[in-house]
């Protein structure tokens, strides 16, 4: 699959109006890595970065949210002042985060749903793969920390769930 000249500017002009640290392409022999001006500020990881459908949840230990994350929309209930206590469900993949299967169906999960350990919370697509993130804690959604339809990074906390809700 080798690229044309238009096709690598085109690409390059995309990862350029994104908020993508860096963008890696891989098929056989032929290999296209592009790093931003943001790349040295991220944390990278060697996971792959088309994979898992889970994400594992971790404590949060009252670290800010990531620049790149938006806050909630307004029309969202109840704000949550402390993040003691609440769990993280992250992003497996860089990608664009959509809450909804398609424009005209509902969100997978909203603030106060009750969610367990495998449900699907939202999509994060990848080079057009369609990937359903599954949680992997149960408990209640209390603050979506990403906007739909808006580019995620790796480990970018998407969601905080409360166990004990």
């Amino acid at each position: 699959m080798a690229m044309t000249y238009k096709e690598i500017k085109e690409l390059l002009e995309m990862v350029g109006d994104s908020d993508l640290a860096e963008f890696k392409l891989k098929d056989g022999d032929f290999e296209v890595s592009i790093r931003t001006g943001s790349y040295s500020k991220v944390k990278m990881t060697s996971q792959p970065m088309i994979a898992a459908p889970a994400m594992a949840a971790q404590p949060i230990q009252q670290a800010p949210a990531p620049a790149s994350a938006s806050p909630a929309p307004a029309a969202q209930p109840a704000e949550v002042d402390s993040t003691e206590g609440l769990l993280e469900v992250k992003s497996p993949i860089v990608g664009t985060f959509y809450r909804s299967p398609s424009p005209d169906k509902g969100a997978f999960v909203s603030i106060g749903d009750t969610i367990s350990e495998g449900s699907v919370v939202c999509i994060v697509e990848a080079m057009k793969l369609f990937n359903e993130i599954e949680s992997e804690v149960a408990g209640k959604i209390v603050k979506v920390l990403v906007d739909d339809a808006s580019p995620v990074e790796y480990d970018q906390v998407l969601f905080l769930v409360d166990p004990k809700g």
